[in-house]
This record gives structure tokens, C-alpha cells and sequence, in this order.
């Protein structure tokens, strides 16, 4: 169970619906708009990522020294450095190929649907079984691996 106040969770749902209200506002939450910027011929999901990209920015690079802890959670503010293994390969390879196939991202799925794009649904149910199949895989991989002993 989490230790988080229901207000932590309040503020999560409101800065998603300002989101997805963003991307449908943006016309991004349409996959024809993001197919167009994949075959080069509307740049405004160029202009759009880059707005967010120097939103993001500044604030990694004005927020920590302004607070000395997270408003909301009380966290320190930390750098999460992951390592760069043929996972993180594999999975942007696979968010790429399903970003192109449905012309939509995960995220602006969501938004899509909320403006009347309900066959994207079959996209989101493929998120679904991909993410289980993925967890899936890797317990099963953990599990075999935890078995296998070297050998002395």
C-alpha cells in the first residue's frame, strides 16, 4: 500500500486530463496529424515536442534549486541514470514500429479516444497484452535464471 495522500493522486488525474485536453487541443491526439510528421509533411508535432522538450528543460534545471524537495511528494530531487543495455534498444524499437503502425503514442491513445476515436481502442488493447507479455517474459526469465546455478 502506498504511503501517498489522496491529494498526490488528485494532482496526478488533473495534470493528465490538462494533458490529453493539450494533445486533442494540438490536433496531436489524431493518428492522421502524427502519420503526416512520420511521412515529412506537417512538422507540427515537430513544434509541439519541442515546446514540451524545453517546458522539461527548464524545469530539471530551475525546480531543484528553487525547492529542496519535491512540492508534492516530499522526494529529494535526484537524477535517475539508467543504464543503456539492449532492453532499452528492444523497447524503443518496439514503441517506434507501434508508434508508426497506429500513428499514435501510448499516451496520446488515451486522449484519442476521448475525441470519438474509439478504433484506436484495439491499438490500447495491444499496449495491453504487449505489456503483459513483456512482464510475463521477464518473471519467467528471472525465475529461470534464479534456477540455473553456475557451475563450480
Amino acid at each position: 500500500m502506498s504511503d501517498r495522500s489522496p491529494a498526490f493522486y488528485g494532482v496526478v488525474l488533473l495534470g493528465g486530463l490538462i494533458f490529453g485536453f493539450g494533445l486533442g487541443l494540438s490536433q496531436m491526439a489524431r493518428p492522421e496529424v502524427v502519420l503526416d510528421f512520420l511521412q515529412f509533411e506537417d512538422f507540427g508535432l515537430l513544434f509541439v515536442m519541442g515546446g514540451g522538450a524545453v517546458v522539461t528543460a527548464v524545469s530539471f534545471a530551475v525546480v531543484p534549486r528553487l525547492f529542496d524537495r519535491a512540492p508534492l511528494t516530499g522526494d529529494t530531487f535526484t537524477r535517475r541514470l539508467k543504464s543503456f543495455d539492449r532492453n532499452v534498444v528492444i523497447g524503443g524499437s518496439v514503441f517506434g514500429v507501434g508508434w508508426g503502425l497506429s500513428g499514435i503514442c501510448p499516451g496520446a491513445a488515451y486522449a484519442s479516444v476521448g475525441i470519438g476515436n474509439y478504433p484506436i481502442l484495439v491499438a490500447i488493447g495491444g499496449m495491453f497484452i504487449g505489456a503483459y507479455a513483456q512482464g510475463y517474459w521477464r518473471s519467467y526469465r528471472q525465475r529461470t535464471d534464479a534456477t540455473v546455478s553456475p557451475a563450480d
